[in-house]
């Protein structure tokens, strides 16, 4: 891409083309609604171009769009907004702009007492409601493995009601996980537990009642859960107690519950 900004950027790129699209530099994400952007601008990432609802341009959005700069500012009407994105856009903004280099994972873990390890989640609906639980929940960081979900595609930034740029967050290279990234935990004084079905689980009551001075809950894939390598190298595995007849709960349910009780 040459680095001019235009329309297409938000009604023909798709997600790949938007994380590539400064290669080898940090590429574009979307936000979605006023308040995501703003959250976004907040947090300090660079706004590069907006589409937003004509009518609400000098009312709602004049605040948001003055603090962006000089930057490409696409208005439109409503019906022809819809037309262009391809659904109902109901907060009538979208905002392209910079991601910037996600830092490394010890560094991110410094000050951190409670973290979440995303293991392989690749539903971006549960990433970004892992993320969200997380910033309500006294959760300090996440790290995600590299074969997890984008925090910053639509949906998840969607789903997480722009927390994804409060909650610190990196991602693990492939060759980092488990062994380099357990080793980093272990290192840093971090209990790993293992959120798990495992016949030597205990109820996570009885990791709660323990004393850790930072804690690791790592959390797995609604198929497959965590690997069994993964289990294997924590340092407790947890169940959630349920009902009888009921094995497990959706993992973005399982870590409200889990960061709730633990954090």
């Amino acid at each position: 891409m040459d680095g001019i900004i235009n329309k297409e950027v938000f009604t023909q790129l798709k997600e790949p083309q938007l994380y590539h699209y400064y290669e080898p530099e940090p590429g574009l994400f979307i936000a979605e609604s006023l308040k995501v952007a703003q959250r976004a601008l907040d947090a300090g990432y660079q706004p590069v171009a907006v589409l937003a609802d004509r009518q609400k341009a000098d009312r709602e959005f004049a605040p948001f769009l003055a603090a962006c700069g000089e930057i490409p500012v696409f208005l439109e009407p409503e019906e022809e907004l819809q037309t262009m994105v391809g659904y109902h856009l109901t907060g009538g903004l979208l905002c392209a702009m910079r991601r910037r280099a996600l830092p490394p994972c010890r560094l991110l873990l410094l000050d951190a007492r409670h973290i979440a390890v995303l293991e392989h989640i690749t539903n971006p609906t549960n990433v970004g409601a892992i993320i969200r639980n997380a910033a309500a929940l006294q959760v300090d960081a996440v790290v995600l493995t590299a074969d997890s979900s984008d925090p910053l595609c639509r949906r998840a930034i969607r789903v997480s009601m722009g927390t994804v740029f409060q909650v610190p967050w990196t991602v693990l290279g492939p060759e980092e996980w488990p062994d380099e990234g357990m080793t980093t935990l272990a290192d840093m004084g971090y209990a790993r537990i293992a959120l798990a079905l495992t016949p030597d689980a205990v109820g996570i009551e009885q990791v709660r009642d323990q004393t850790h001075a930072r804690l690791a809950m790592i959390l797995g894939s609604e198929g497959d859960g965590l690997t069994p390598q993964t289990i294997a190298s924590c340092d407790a595995v947890a169940r959630i107690p349920m009902r009888a007849g009921v094995d497990s709960l959706n993992v973005a349910a399982a870590s409200a519950v889990a960061f709730w009780t633990l954090a």
